[in-house]
């Protein structure tokens, strides 16, 4: 049997996965999972208001599942590391079976 992680890791998991339940930030976490995109972007392909994506988005980087890249006056925004990617990866092949 694998050791139980101590308290503190079991509690950012706890968060970690909260954040990540949410539909629409599912959305645009698999929005960019290929590609970077802007705002204007992700609302257009998830069908969404301009400001539940913002918000979202910002909930996203601060849980550093997103990260952003600014070219002039835009935002682009992608999955923070490969971490995320398998993280999608593994929820979807589980729920398909």
């Amino acid at each position: 049997m694998p050791e139980l992680p101590a308290d503190q890791i079991i509690d950012k998991m706890e968060s970690l996965l909260n954040i990540a339940s949410d539909s629409t930030r599912l959305k645009i976490m698999y929005v960019i999972s290929d590609h970077e995109r802007n705002v204007s972007e992700i609302v257009e392909m998830i069908g969404a208001s301009q400001s539940l994506v913002s918000h979202q988005l910002k909930v996203l980087k601060k849980a550093k599942l997103v990260e952003t890249r600014k070219e002039g006056r835009r935002i682009y925004y992608h999955l923070a590391d490969i971490h995320v990617e398998q993280l999608l990866a593994v929820v979807y092949q589980h729920v398909t079976e």
